[in-house]
């Protein structure tokens, strides 16, 4: 018999970009269909090479458009224009602390957005990012995660009224949940239900023909962003892309997409990065957008001060000159002189109707004045927008200078516009501290007992006992993370096995006092009689969030046990179980700030099949844990959730 072949290897560096995400290199001569599967362009090292390999891109987009036969009449269509002027887009976890208020249980998007104006400059989009990492908890599907939260058209609105665009998220590979209708029918009521502008594909590049009519239908302009390369038929039908884990040239290289379609916007982004600077330059020099998101999947990913300043100095040019930067004559990598080369200063030159705005990106670790402090260069005086002529390591400055060929109104136009956006630049410093900001979640303090112990439960338990224990705990590597920090720390896209792969870790814990663990989860008939409902029965209590959990808790005199006390009595003569087996909820929540999680132990009897985006399910040994990332508003309650009780000893 022959023995089945072993699996291949998957060997990577993760710190390394793979080679789908390498820019790609542009022939001297030759066909060029090649370059339609490009992410970007990478640049040439000599300037003496660029004009030519500019002409050879715009002879590309000329073929390309010609074999496509594209028009570009989607980014006509009224109401579909303000994506071109997205240029900061937020991924938001719909929990996370800036945006919602646990002890309120009420949103909070005044206090996110005033957050992001201080720090990032304002936000022209949001995605309300609301079922991935927790769904799969139970049966709810993506659509219930959305429709079970109260108000959530309330919070569309406000954030409308902010002028700020709103985004849903679409999972395709939800497939395993309660099954209704069409995918595409669900997600075309949802945007009218909510009022939504756009919707985010995660995990795909396009979406289908068939969603995207259902969609225009829904509302017009209505504005899909796919997840990482777009193909180029259809930039046609999608008025933006999610530029994630695009890595440049040496020199800033060229979106593929944007180039193709000026009207086509790119929100550049790499998660897990803590240094931002080289995305910020390339979105810079190509006029495209950033994606700002700090609290990925439950784990703080936060901008340096340094980056989040840039960012703050790009935006009211971005906004400002949009006009230039859509419709303008474009110069990537204009020739600055040898001096700039040296420096490692590139810089895109965006010609309008009588204006210059010149876009300078430094990728050195030195401040540079590239222009000289006359401001001259090719003949021609260039006003500096930014509050010197500096261009700061690793940082971003603009120029802008009127040409004879402006009119008397548009020069007074132009001039205006210029004083503008110098006022809004004023106060806006750039930051040298590119120090990763640190968050680090700790386990909230446990609700005092509001009412008197009760003996008759207290009995039927398994004794903890005190003093210092060594636990060994398993989990599944997620974008969750565990307790501290990120999982994947300036990474390229994690793949498995660093993603998805069952870990172990090990944890001291010391125990101040001795706890009874009640040996069963509470019956739906004990929490009927607590809820003064007449429902019975003696299996276990599920559907309570984990305030109502607490409540009764505290009401007998006890407190939900940790997860390390639930971990060591299950290992305990008389811990038990009821059926059908259910999460128990523990007294184990922590925050970092921005994110609620609670660590779910013993598993569940459901299990969510089709996907690994999905939670964890089935039943598990009592060694395992779940990082679950805390609802609101009642959106925790599960059916495959449950809880029991413990009492300290004094």
């Amino acid at each position: 018999m022959t023995a089945p072949a072993s699996p291949p290897v998957v060997s990577f560096d993760p710190l390394v970009p793979r080679p789908i995400d390498l820019p790609t290199a542009v022939p001297a001569s030759g066909d060029l269909a090649e370059l339609d599967e490009a992410k970007i362009f990478a640049a040439p090292l000599s300037p003496a090479d660029r004009p030519a390999w500019r002409a050879r891109l715009a002879q590309w987009r000329e073929e390309a458009r010609s074999r496509l036969g594209y028009r570009g009449e989607a980014y006509e269509a009224p109401g579909a224009q303000w994506a071109q002027r997205c240029f900061t887009v937020a991924q938001v976890w719909l929990w996370d602390e800036l945006f919602f208020d646990f002890e309120q249980q009420r949103f909070t998007p005044e206090r996110f957005l005033e957050d992001t104006r201080q720090r990032f400059g304002g936000l022209d989009g949001v995605v309300l990012w609301h079922a991935y990492p927790v769904i799969g908890i139970d049966d709810r599907n993506q659509w219930d995660f959305y429709r079970q939260v109260p108000g959530l058209a309330d919070v569309v609105r406000f954030l409308h009224e902010q002028g700020v665009a709103v985004f849903v998220d679409y999972n395709p590979w939800d497939v395993g949940t309660r099954r209704g209708r069409e995918d595409r029918v669900e997600l075309a009521d949802l945007v009218r239900e909510l009022g939504a502008d756009g919707v985010f594909l995660d995990t795909l590049k396009k979406a289908d023909p068939e969603l995207v009519a259902a969609l225009q239908e829904a509302r017009r302009g209505f504005v899909l962003e796919g997840e990482s390369k777009l193909a180029l038929e259809r930039i046609s039908d999608h008025a933006a892309s999610w530029a994630q884990w695009f890595a440049d040239s040496e020199v800033p290289g060229v979106l593929r997409a944007h180039w193709f379609e000026r009207r086509h916007m790119q929100h550049h982004i790499r998660r897990w990065h803590r240094d931002h600077s080289e995305e910020l330059a390339s979105a810079w020099l190509n006029g495209v957008g950033i994606m700002v998101w700090e609290v990925v999947f439950g784990v703080w990913v936060g901008w340096s001060a340094r980056d989040s300043a840039t960012l703050r100095r790009m935006l009211p040019v971005q906004r400002g000159f949009s006009d230039v930067l859509l419709h303008g004559e474009w110069t990537p990598l204009a020739d600055l002189g040898p001096a700039a080369e040296d420096a490692r200063v590139y810089g895109s030159l965006f010609s309008h109707e009588g204006l210059d705005l010149l876009l300078l990106a430094n990728r050195g670790d030195a401040d540079v004045t590239p222009l000289g402090h006359a401001g001259a260069l090719w003949g021609r005086e260039w006003v500096a927008l930014h509050d010197s002529e500096v261009v700061p390591a690793q940082g971003v400055a603009a120029y802008v200078a009127l040409s004879h060929e402006a009119s008397d109104d548009g020069g007074a136009r132009w001039s205006e516009l210029v004083e503008r956006v110098r006022a809004e630049l004023s106060d806006v410093a750039h930051e040298r501290d590119a120090t990763f900001p640190h968050r680090r979640a700790g386990r909230l303090p446990a609700p005092a007992p509001t009412g008197a112990r009760r003996e008759d439960l207290a009995r039927d338990a398994v004794v903890v006992r005190s003093g210092e224990h060594v636990l060994t705990v398993r989990h599944r590597a997620r974008e969750t993370g565990m307790y501290l920090g990120a999982p994947y720390v300036d990474e390229w896209k994690p793949l498995p096995p660093r993603l998805h792969d069952q870990r172990t870790l090990e944890r001291a814990v010391t125990l101040a006092h001795d706890v009874r663990v009640a040996t069963q989860e509470v019956t739906v008939s004990e929490m009927a009689e607590f809820l003064g409902t007449d429902e019975r029965g003696e299996g276990p209590a599920t559907g309570m969030t984990l305030t109502q959990a607490r409540a009764y808790a505290a009401s007998v005199g006890g407190r939900l046990p940790t997860e390390d006390e639930w971990q060591l009595a299950a290992g305990l003569p008389g811990f038990d179980r009821l059926a059908p087996a259910v999460w128990n909820w523990t007294e184990s929540e922590h925050s970092d700030g921005r994110t609620r999680f609670v660590m779910l132990k013993g598993g569940s009897e459901h299990r969510s099949e089709g996907s690994d985006w999905y939670t964890d399910g089935g039943v598990r040994a009592p060694d395992f844990s779940l990082k679950f990332l805390l609802p609101g508003l009642g959106v925790d309650a599960s059916t495959s959730i449950g809880f029991r009780v413990c009492w300290e000893e004094s």
